[in-house]
Formats: C-alpha cells, structure tokens, sequence
C-alpha cells in the first residue's frame, strides 16, 4: 500500500534547497546530465571489432579505459547465441581523477535517497539493447549493434522501460531520432525524490516515483496514470529500481535463505547463466534481497573476460575478493573454480510445476558451464531453513499466482528477515549515543560510545532478533561473522556519521538556548571575538554538512551573532561583519 510514502519528515530537516527545477535551468544539457551521463551506440566492425560507433552528447567524456570496457560489455558473449533483441545491464568502474561536473543541489537529491539507492561516484551502470538479426547485404551475414545508455542511477527498471520504447526505433531510424531522444531527456525535471515526476520520451509520457529515505520500507507510492489531454500516451511505472525477484530466484528457489546469508555477509558469489539478461538480473536480484541494508561490496551484473578488472578478480595469488560477479562465458567454469560459491542458472523460465527439491551440490562436481542448474557450495547456513516461504511460494505456483504476487510476497519475506537481523543492531548502535544532558554549549560536543561486540552480543539474550522472527538457529554465529564484513562497516560508518551530525545539531541548539549577548559582557574583547569567530564557523559546518537543525535554529544563531558584534567597539564591529571564517 502506499502507507509509508507520504509520512511526514521530522521536524528537523535541513533547509531546504533553492528549488532544483531553478538550479537546472542553468545550461543546456545540465537537465540531460542529471539523469545520463551519455548514449553510446557499439557496432561491429570487421576489422576493429566491438567499436563505440556514436557518442551523445558529442561533448561526453569517456576516456579510453572506459570506451574499451562499454565495448565488451555491451555486446553478449558470442557462445550466448542471442538472436533478436537482448536487454541487461553492466556495472564498471570509472576512471579515476575527472572532476564530477554536478551541479550542487544533485547532492541534495541524493541525500534524501534511501540508502541502497544512493549514486557510487566510482561507478557507471551501462544499459544495453542489444539488436542480433540475420543480414544477407553484411559480410558477417549479421546486423549486431547495441544502443546503451550510461548512468550513475541504479534506476534498472526506468532506463530498461525507456530502451524498450526507443531502441527498437531507433534501428530503424538513425542518428537525428538519437539526437532527438537526448533532447527531450534534457526537458526532463531532475530526479527529485518522493515527488511524481513526468517523463516526456519520443510521444510516452512516462510517471513514476523515487522513493525517499523517509518512505517506510516494503512500501510503494502507488503513481496514477492519468489520462493525457494533449493525447500523448502516458505510462506509470511501478517502482524505477526494482527487478522481477521471483522470476530471478525461480532457478534457485529453495536456496534463497542460504543466498540471503551469503549476499548479507559479503561472500564472494558468481552467477553462471546462459546469457547477460539472465546473470544482470540475477546479480541485481541478490543484491537487492538485504534491502533496506546498502550492499557495499561491489558488484558486477555482467563481467567478461576482457573486463579491466578481470585479472585482479581472478587471481589464484589471494582468496577471492568480497564481490558478486555475473558470467556467460565458459571460460570462467575453469578460472572460478577457486571460488567458494557458484550459482549456476539455465534459462530462466517461469515454473509451469513447482520445482523439484535441490540438494546444495559439491563444488568438485562443477566442471563446466553445462553442469546442472543449482548452488555450488560447501557453506553451512546459520539459520534453519524457514519452510513456510517455500510452500507459500509453492501454493503460488500451483494456483498459476502472477510472478508480480509472488515478487511481492518474496520482497516482503527478505525486508522481514534482513530488518529481524538489523533492528537488534541498531537498537544497541543507538545506545552509544551520549544523554543530551551531557551536551553543553560551552564544550565541544560529546563523543559516541566505541562499538563493542561483547556489549552487543550481550544484548541479543534479552532483545535479539528473536522478538520479531521465528527462526530459530546460530543467529549469535551469523552476527560474529557479519561483525567482520564489508556490509556491516559501510551500514556502521553511516550510522556514526548520522549520530555525530545529530550531536552537532544538538550542540548549536543549546548554543541558541544561551543568551550569548549576557556572555558576552562578561568576558574579555578577545573572548568574545573568539566565540563570534567559532559560531561563524559552526554555521558554516551546519551549511557544509547539512547537519539536521531547523532553519528557525540557524536564523537564531546569526541574530545572537549579529547582536554580539553589534554591542562591541566600530572598529571591531567593521572587521567582524566583513570576515568569513577559515
């Protein structure tokens, strides 16, 4: 339902910037920016190879490095066989040391994302059609090509929805409609969150929603599609970021507790699937199933051998690295076989029975890429295995459920497991935080309380994540083992960094509560321009860092500081108003 969607801020939000729609009116293209960084059009070509035929916006920067990797990723493994029209999508790394041109306020947007959906600056997402069709008049006797669009947003489902409508035309048509298609991106309204946003694109109008931090998770903002006066088809879309969970998991489905496990600690896991459609939306399903925690490993919907990634990855020199990576090619049953857990995936099909019960196999027993659907693993899961999800799906199958149902009850099944296991923690995080008695306005603030895993472990006997689940199981041994991976350091830093912010906040309102001007009078001039400078320089932090204090608190503070400067000396008094701070 779209219960949560609408719930109100807190109280203490930061000010709000200028409006976003005012910053993006500033050059041509900014517009288009905030959403692509670029379209590529990858062609073959005899003697070259894959080659970046088409570049749009012309101006676009991609240096060598990253032309070299959307080639090879943009085009399926030639054992894939895909004939027709292929969709997926691929992650890679940026190239180091160029400025992020963006303007101000993207940052703003992004703060308001929940967390899992927050941009990675060190990476682009690349999403691909792909066109493969017999073709007499060619050399090859093949048409191949491939339009991809290049963004930071993990937008999957929007610029999988926008390929849909334009690639096909775009075929058919030529570089004018490539141009044409930029330009009416470069029309769009930023990507706000939490608002409704119109998307014009070559006659569609399409309607969808970001959701926000605030949203409460599980929850989806249900979008109207309203019928367009002006006679332009108009199209709502459901959700800009998710996949077709069940569908993904269908290959695997009585492993996707065990797969939750792997996926929340960080373990190193390779998705082996006959073609890129099936391995990217497998990647960004595993990915997604520890919602809302952000998975802060890397992670690499399709990966191919030519990836300048591909031998750091593959070294046999150290243990494999914690990272999720989706392959096609045969080669990899060979150069993974070191690694610990291998998801192998035929054709992903909807089930017409309900798959048969899966044994966990043996890493030994794969050899090939032909080997049987299933995981490889010789991992132990912590949990019992919840039976109620399998048959509920099951029952679903049977009863021909939608797989838009299905998704629904296993998206809802993950969030209630990954929030049973979160909760205890941040119950126990949230405990470090200082009394606010302990705040004074004439100290610096408080520090947080270190993390100690013998408080916390101490803490699961009497509010565990029993008091919201029924598994039962080593809860105690999978927290030991999260404590140590890469997921619970990105979700522990962001929570200190939340929880510091707050502190400063909480400084500055007691520092408001003061009557500095009585202060003032009985210090010293040297005291007093001392504590003018400092307050300057806390509003500059609360601007900088966009610390959660009421606009009413900001406005308080530079009243006090202005009449502080005002009942000093003239000549103190020009000096004081002209000077910024350091």
């Amino acid at each position: 339902g779209p219960g949560g969607a609408e719930a109100a801020a807190e109280d203490a939000e930061p000010a709000e910037p200028e409006s976003p729609d005012q910053c993006l009116s500033l050059l041509p293209w900014d517009r288009f920016s905030a959403w692509l960084h670029c379209v590529c059009v990858v062609g073959f070509d005899l003697e070259l190879g894959q080659a970046v035929e088409v570049i749009y916006p012309p101006h676009s920067k991609l240096t060598d490095k990253e032309k070299t990797n959307i080639c090879y990723l943009s085009f399926p493994d030639s054992n894939s066989g895909c004939l027709g029209d292929t969709q997926f999508c691929f992650r890679f790394r940026r190239s180091p040391g160029r400025k992020v041109s963006l303007c101000c306020f993207l940052d703003q947007l992004d703060r308001d994302l929940p967390v899992y959906l927050k941009k990675d600056s060190a990476y682009y997402y690349g999403y691909v059609y792909f066109r493969q069709v017999r073709d007499k008049s060619l050399k090859r006797g093949y048409f191949q090509k491939s339009l991809v669009l290049i963004s930071k947003l993990p937008y999957v489902h929007l610029f999988r929805t926008m390929l849909k409508h334009i690639a096909p035309e775009y075929f058919e048509k030529s570089e004018a409609f490539l141009e044409a298609v930029c330009s009416d991106i470069d029309r769009w309204p930023p990507p706000v969150p939490g608002k409704v946003l119109q998307l014009p694109i070559m006659g569609v109008i399409m309607k969808l929603r970001i959701p926000t931090y605030r949203d409460k998770p599980g929850t989806t903002a249900i979008v109207q599609n309203m019928h367009q006066a002006d006679g332009q088809i108009s199209m709502a879309l459901p959700t800009v970021h998710e996949v077709d969970l069940f569908r993904c998991f269908c290959p695997v489905f009585f492993h996707i507790q065990m797969l939750w496990e792997l996926v929340l600690l960080g373990e190193p896991l390779v998705v082996m699937a006959p073609s890129p459609a099936e391995s990217s939306e497998t990647v960004l399903a595993l990915v997604s199933c520890i919602s809302p925690l952000k998975y802060c490993s890397d992670f690499r919907p399709y990966f191919t051998i030519h990836d300048s990634e591909f031998k750091e990855y593959t070294t046999r020199t150290q243990a494999p690295p914690s990272v999720i990576l989706g392959v096609t090619n045969p080669f990899f049953a060979k150069t993974l076989q070191h690694w610990p857990h291998i998801i192998r995936i035929g054709d992903i099909k909807l089930p017409g029975e309900v798959p048969k019960q899966v044994k966990v196999k043996k890493l030994k027993n794969l050899k090939t890429l032909d080997s049987k659907p299933g995981v490889y693993t010789s991992y132990k899961p912590y949990l019992n295995k919840d039976e109620e999800i399998v048959k509920q799906l099951q029952k679903g199958v049977q009863q021909k459920r939608p797989t838009e149902a299905q998704s629904v009850i296993l998206r809802r099944y993950f969030l209630e497991l990954t929030e049973s296991f979160i909760i205890p923690l941040e119950r126990y995080v949230a405990s470090l935080m200082p009394l606010q008695k302990c705040i004074s306005p004439w100290k610096s603030p408080p520090q947080l309380r270190q993390f100690s895993q013998d408080d916390f472990m101490k803490t699961l006997e009497k509010a565990g994540p029993q008091l919201t689940s029924g598994l039962k199981g080593d809860w105690i041994g999978l927290y030991r083992h999260f404590l140590k991976s890469p997921n619970f350091d990105g979700w522990f830093r962001s929570r200190q960094k939340e929880m510091t912010q707050k502190l400063e906040a909480l400084h500055l309102e007691a520092l408001c509560n003061e009557n500095l001007v009585f202060w003032s009078q009985k210090h010293t001039e040297v005291e007093t321009v001392d504590l003018v400078l400092k307050l300057k320089n806390k509003l500059l932090q609360a601007d900088r860092e966009h610390l959660p204090v009421k606009t009413d608190t900001l406005k308080k503070l530079q009243t006090h500081i202005n009449d502080i400067i005002l009942a000093l000396p003239d000549d103190l008094q020009d000096i004081l108003l002209k000077t910024g701070t350091t």
